[in-house]
């Protein structure tokens, strides 16, 4: 079809207006997408951080006690338990022994997963209304 026709023809029909509201029910419409997206976005991100927790605590824990136990910090301790006396006498010898034996590297590892687990459930305390309502909504 030629352009002159197309412009023609446009130009006979009167000018048509939309709706009521058609504008407000798009703007709603897109704010209830995006806030769709975002807690999926949240719920995805805490299931997969907790997952993640869950599965790394026990490899933690093993790392943890193993090194515990390998580098003498429990008998350090039983000594100062046992002794008190002795342990008062002593007192910042035993505590510098104690700190240089301590196995930095396996309290670091388990106490940020003790930290990923609180954080991860504290953030579905805060949001749990909306997760709790997106995973019924799509069951």
């Amino acid at each position: 079809m030629h352009p002159f026709v197309v412009l023609v023809y446009m130009n006979n029909f009167d000018l048509l207006e939309p709706p009521e509201g058609l504008f407000d029910r798009i703007v709603f419409a897109i704010k209830r997408e995006q806030e769709l997206y975002n807690t999926k976005k949240l719920v995805f991100n805490f299931l997969f951080l907790l997952t993640i927790s869950l599965v790394s605590i026990p490899f933690s824990w093993a790392l943890f006690s193993e090194q515990m136990i390998n580098s003498g910090v429990i008998q350090f301790v039983s000594v100062a338990v046992g002794n008190f006396g002795l342990f008062m006498k002593f007192s910042s010898d035993f505590i510098l022994a104690i700190v240089e034996s301590l196995p930095i590297t396996a309290i670091i590892i388990f106490t940020l997963n003790l930290v990923l687990i609180i954080s991860t459930l504290r953030l579905f305390l805060h949001k749990k209304g909306l997760m709790i309502n997106y995973l019924l909504q799509s069951v």
